[in-house]
């Protein structure tokens, strides 16, 4: 048995970052071009305290017009500052929603060339958090907090290296007192955040999954009275996801503790520098430097405490995220390059296939069917009949055996060839919010409206279109049941006439429609069945009596009989 794919709930964070730069290398033009006015826009704004240490010397000094200059200066700075960050800040979301856009069509790509199985063992609200709400995520944090971490960061590193330059005995101060405690500060933040984070991102996602299952169960649910054990359920995930939340919180909390590190900072800048004024002549506005740029230096590490949270709750959403593409890769199936006939013979051999280790659903299945073959799968509930009907449409790889569709094995036929020959209509055909005609349309090469006209004409259904209120362009929602399942059927069958298939595959075509309907169903199969394969699982006698040939499975094993 295949290894079974699944998602890790909390993927690993490490190098997640590294991991990501594919996706940033086609825009790293425009990012250098982003990152490039943000550092011009942190230079200026570090170069303010001192133009306030100059200003500070001229007004001692009584020199009038030296102050007028600095002042000139100063407001020089501020609009730079603004007009470059702003720029920055501009090129650098373009960039990031450019990188975000390419991850929301990867996931999308991915997700719909990703095999059945994995699909089908997934817990739809997580898969649906990680490709919309996690990337959503992650657009505003490049929209609102990228741009003030990379800002930040710049700040720190500029005004460090300034403050070097004007004096090294107090920069030594700063340096002793406050980056030992913000750094402690900080690695106890991390330790917690990493394993915090990941876990309200795991719950948040089983809240999801549990909220989407139980509106998509609604009237099972209503009919069994099982409601309270949805909402019981619910609570308990609800539950998880609070616990974990307030966990992240009182993580976050930590980071207030950088506050008491300034303070004692703060004290100590003001105790030494007046020292040094007063016992070695350093210069006053050396002071007016240290004490401004250390109120902004304060401020940015209480701005960088609360990104470096945005930033980790981002991490794991980016890993997350990750997880998902790097799960749901796959190697391009381009096929061995052998033209297909239009029609040929569908072969399975030696079949073998389960869902759980041990547990075996399909066991030395072999059957064929000829071109042209009309052609019933037929068993109690519970035999794999709808197993192996998505095996044989190449859904699903097999554990054994090999099926080939004309001498080929599918596995070595372009995806896109192979669904040009061999369709499956599931017993309940999927739909889209939109019009009949949209629904017709979801296939490989949308149809005109003539098309859709012949495959109606073709199947006998152009009186069943025009008794619809709005004919073609009648209202269809996939949330509501706007459509009986045997109508759902029908769009199936003219979907399969628009695609032309060799092998037609309709899983309980007849079953829980009514008798006008399931007539018409069987009427639209009989025109349908011209030259092609027709393979049927039905439960509905009239069906089966109707079929000349039959494969009979028994509890995963099969008999053929005519």
């Amino acid at each position: 048995m295949p290894e079974a794919i699944v998602l890790s709930e909390r993927p690993e964070q490490k190098g997640v970052l590294r991991r990501a730069r594919p996706f940033l290398k086609p825009h790293r033009a425009i990012l250098s071009l982003a990152i490039g006015l943000g550092t011009a826009a942190t230079l200026a704004l570090t170069l303010i305290p001192s133009v306030v240490g100059w200003a500070v010397e001229r007004v001692a000094q009584k020199d009038l017009a030296g102050l007028y200059t600095a002042a000139g200066v100063f407001a020089a700075l501020v609009l730079a500052r603004l007009i470059l960050l702003r720029t920055g800040e501009i090129w650098l979301a373009k960039a990031g929603e450019r990188v975000v856009a390419s991850l929301r069509d990867l996931v999308v790509s991915r997700l719909a060339t990703a095999p059945l199985r994995f699909l089908e063992t997934q817990r739809s609200g997580d898969l649906l958090r990680r490709s919309t709400a996690e990337i959503a995520d992650l657009a505003s944090f490049v929209r609102a907090d990228l741009p003030d971490l990379l800002s930040v960061t710049g700040y720190l590193i500029f005004t460090t290296v300034l403050l070097l330059l004007y004096s090294w005995q107090l920069t030594l101060v700063v340096v002793l007192v406050f980056l030992p405690l913000s750094v402690l500060i900080m690695r106890w933040f991390q330790r917690g955040a990493t394993t915090a984070f990941a876990a309200e991102a795991a719950a948040q996602g089983a809240v999801a999954a549990t909220y989407r299952e139980g509106i998509q169960a609604r009237e099972l649910l209503t009919s069994r009275g099982a409601e309270q054990e949805w909402r019981d359920r619910f609570d308990r995930d609800k539950e998880t996801l609070r616990r974990t939340t307030l966990r992240s919180e009182f993580v976050v909390l930590r980071t207030g503790g950088v506050t008491l590190a300034q303070a004692i900072a703060d004290a100590t800048i003001l105790v030494v520098g007046g020292g040094l004024v007063l016992a070695w002549g350093m210069p006053l506005s050396t002071v007016a430097v240290f004490v401004v740029a250390m109120r902004q230096l304060f401020d940015s590490t209480n701005q960088l405490t609360n990104l470096i949270g945005q930033l980790q709750t981002s991490r794991v959403g980016l890993a997350r995220l990750l997880n998902l593409l790097d799960t749901t890769e796959r190697p391009p199936r381009t096929g061995n390059g052998t033209v297909l006939p239009e029609r040929g013979t569908l072969e399975a051999s030696g079949l073998r296939f389960s869902y759980v280790d041990g547990v075996s659903v399909l066991t030395d299945v072999s059957c064929t069917f000829p071109p042209g073959a009309r052609t019933g799968l037929v068993g109690p509930t519970g035999s794999g009949k709808t197993t192996l009907a998505k095996i044989l449409a190449g859904l699903y790889p097999t554990d054994g055996g090999t099926v080939r569709y004309s001498g080929i094995p599918l596995d070595e036929i372009a995806p896109d060839e192979l669904r040009s020959r061999i369709m499956l209509v599931p017993q309940r055909v999927h739909v889209v919010t939109g019009t009949l005609r949209e629904n017709f349309r979801l296939v490989p090469e949308p149809p005109p409206d003539d098309r859709i006209d012949w495959a109606l004409e073709r199947l006998g259904l152009r009186e069943w279109v025009a008794r619809l209120p709005e004919g073609l362009d009648t209202p269809v929602s996939a949330a509501a049941d706007t459509l009986s399942a045997g109508e759902r059927q029908l769009i199936g069958l003219v979907r399969a006439a628009l695609v032309d298939p060799a092998v037609l595959i309709l899983d309980e075509a007849t079953a829980d429609v009514d008798p006008e309907t399931g007539d018409r169903i069987e009427r639209a199969l009989d025109r349908l069945h011209a030259g092609r394969s027709l393979i049927i699982i039905a439960h509905r006698q009239s069906t089966i009596d109707r079929l000349p040939r039959a494969v009979r499975l028994d509890a995963g094993r099969v008999k053929v009989g005519g």
